[in-house]
């Protein structure tokens, strides 16, 4: 709001009248009086208005002035304070209403995961017993999916899960084993691999680092060694093969490292010589995994993502027992 100030004037001027005779004087005289009286009451009169009005309107105005400004200015910073209060507060309540549903969502997505892995765990019969294999039960299995190739266990762990293979490493990271979308998919072999048992020379598995602790996320936590040291015995078993072996060491590496999906080498010699290379990176392995790793012919590889450093992938190195055991002289 704009405010304007106006300027006030008052004058007055008195007349001097001149003497005549005594008469013509005495009344001049008595006129000039009543004139100089008139005069000044008006002056005086006048005077008031200048010192009464004149000040007043000035006070006035400076008034509405102030009030101009304070009654222009300060509503208009209220205004768009309460505009971006108003903003924010709608942002804020947005984004706890999408962190809600997000929230909601994963939950519910992580109990459709952990329904379909108690459904297919009842196809096991698991010992207390470490030392003594899952018995499945194949043929309820493939009924239920004709791809499952293997069973995957860790006594005392929550890695207990069937293994499938179709023809890509994509389809069972987010399908389960009834072909519906599911957040951790399904442990599954390479497609590169031979199915039928530890043949290749090495066999790799894959599988989720599910956050509340199923799918592969042991072999994550796997990455300390006092961890490591727990777990002695892995089970993997087939519809005609049952293999028992041992941890030998866990290593770090990425999605672009393109030795790791190696399966069959020339020689002996060259797979040793490539599996001393990855010991090399070990972050965690047994005493003897160097010795362990000149006797093996065959290795079972568990592969899952990585959430401890940069690196991105871990992998665990299993060996069959029989092959991990200084042979008899």
């Amino acid at each position: 709001m704009e405010s304007r100030n106006g300027k006030h004037f008052a004058s007055f001027a008195a007349a001097d009248q001149p003497a005549g005779n005594n008469e013509v004087s005495k009344t001049s005289v008595e006129m000039a009086s009543m004139k100089s009286v008139g005069s000044s009451k008006k002056e005086n009169d006048v005077s008031d208005t200048k010192i009464g009005t004149k000040p007043g309107k000035k006070a006035g105005n400076k008034s509405d002035a102030t009030s101009g400004k304070k009654s222009g200015k300060k509503p208009a910073k209220k205004g768009v304070s309460n505009v971006l209060s108003t903003i924010l507060l709608i942002v804020g309540i947005g984004l706890l209403i999408v962190s809600a549903i997000m929230f909601g969502k994963t939950q519910v997505e992580y109990h459709a995961q952990d329904v379909i892995n108690e459904e297919l765990a009842a196809y096991a019969t698991v010992s207390e017993k470490k030392d003594e294999a899952p018995v499945v039960d194949w043929a309820g299995l493939k009924a239920v999916n004709s791809q499952v190739v293997g069973w995957i266990q860790i006594p005392g762990t929550q890695v207990n899960y069937p293994v499938y293979q179709t023809t890509d490493n994509e389809y069972y990271l987010h399908t389960n084993a009834k072909g519906e979308w599911s957040i951790g998919g399904q442990i599954f072999m390479d497609y590169q691999n031979n199915p039928n048992g530890l043949t290749d020379q090495q066999t790799i598995l894959y599988g989720h680092h599910m956050r509340n602790g199923s799918m592969f996320q042991y072999i994550g936590a796997m990455n300390d060694q006092s961890t490591f040291d727990k777990v002695g015995t892995i089970w993997y078993v087939t519809p005609t093969q049952t293999y028992e072996l041992e941890p030998v060491f866990t290593y770090h590496t990425d999605e672009d490292d393109e030795e790791v999906r190696q399966f069959n080498f020339n020689s002996v010699d060259e797979f040793r010589s490539y599996l001393k290379d990855r010991l090399s990176r070990a972050v965690s392995s047994r005493s003897d995994a160097a010795d362990v790793i000149s006797r093996a012919d065959h290795v079972l590889t568990l592969f899952t993502c990585n959430y401890t450093d940069q690196y991105g992938r871990t992998m665990l190195i299993c060996v069959p027992k029989t092959e991990a055991q200084p042979k008899a002289q």
